[in-house]
């Protein structure tokens, strides 16, 4: 199978490459760091894949057609996913692509995400502990036999350092999905989005649906906050889609700005939610996602129970009601 992904992604970067940018360029992958050195060439691939491929451009899971309804998840019961590759996207993000029976669908909904788990030791029981998590895919929910993962490793993250530990052929347990937002096209004329750091997820994922619809005519607004341009995740993916799509609108902004910074400086503002975001209409959606200080000064975190909670934060100071929003 590893074989056969190597050389359908080799076919398929030069195409790839001309149609995003006019032209070949001898590299795609200048400046990126491969963690395994045995997996460079498919590493590389994928980091391009996710930075420079768009919905316009032939995706490798289009090459076989539908073979049947074969589902790969199971809500109720842990299954276990085999890693194919990984590849460093940031100083402390990684890609992780899992693969599945290539006959089969994941059986994920757009916006729904998975839960993942690892063993953390055991209990006065002697039965074993587990640390969970829920994570975002941000591979088309139509791919065939696989799905990629984007997570930040953080230095005391549990469920994170699992992940960083993995080797291919290492598997994971994951069970799902959990729908959060079912959405369908054209549901709203305007989505306007606020992500921080990995809250990008699940915005690309309701991103791509909307962009490879030629029948969805949403408008599309993101406000994408990091800490500093380092840390923007898959930029140079979110940059090709905007240039090549007018419905999509992006606006970045960090904390701590470089000296050549052109976007936003600081947390996201009353004054750039006002300008970068639809105004309060029933015909528009808030989507919030991101870590719990920028939930509570957007739109207020979820309740205890996980429902949505009471709308707070600039998001109701600019006249927004909790009809207009949803918390991921």
């Amino acid at each position: 199978m590893a074989t056969t992904f190597f050389k359908r992604l080799a076919n398929a970067t030069p195409v790839a490459f001309t149609d995003a940018f006019g032209g070949h360029r001898k590299s795609a992958f200048s400046g990126f760091q491969v963690p395994f050195g045995a997996i460079a060439a498919v590493s590389g691939g994928i980091f391009y894949f996710y930075n420079f491929s768009s919905p316009n451009l032939a995706h490798l899971d289009q090459v076989n057609e539908e073979t049947g309804p074969k589902v790969a998840l199971n809500p109720n019961k842990w299954i276990e996913f085999k890693l194919q590759d990984t590849a460093r996207v940031s100083h402390n993000a990684q890609l992780f692509r899992f693969s599945f029976d290539p006959t089969s669908k994941l059986g994920l909904d757009v916006a729904s995400c998975l839960l993942t788990r690892a063993p953390l030791g055991q209990d006065a029981e002697g039965k074993t502990k587990y640390v969970t998590r829920p994570y975002t895919p941000i591979s088309d929910p139509d791919s065939k036999g696989y799905f990629d993962l984007l997570i930040k490793v953080y230095p005391e993250g549990k469920m994170s350092q699992h992940f960083a530990s993995l080797k291919p052929g290492d598997v994971l347990e994951v069970k799902g999905p959990i729908e959060k937002l079912r959405y369908s096209p054209n549901m709203k004329k305007h989505i306007g989005m606020i992500a921080g750091g990995t809250g990008i997820t699940p915005m690309l994922q309701v991103i791509e649906a909307i962009l490879k619809n030629p029948d969805d005519n949403t408008q599309i607004s993101l406000l994408y906050a990091n800490v500093s341009p380092d840390d923007i995740l898959l930029k140079q993916k979110l940059d090709v889609l905007a240039d090549s799509h007018p419905n999509l609108k992006i606006f970045y902004t960090v904390d701590n700005p470089s000296k050549n910074w052109k976007g936003g400086k600081g947390y996201i503002s009353k004054d750039m939610a006002l300008k970068g975001l639809p105004g309060p209409s029933d015909d528009t959606l808030i989507l919030v996602c991101g870590p719990p200080g920028m939930m509570e000064h957007i739109s207020g975190d979820k309740a205890k129970n996980y429902s949505q909670g009471e709308l707070t934060g600039i998001l109701k100071e600019l006249g927004y009601t909790e009809q207009m929003v949803y918390k991921f």
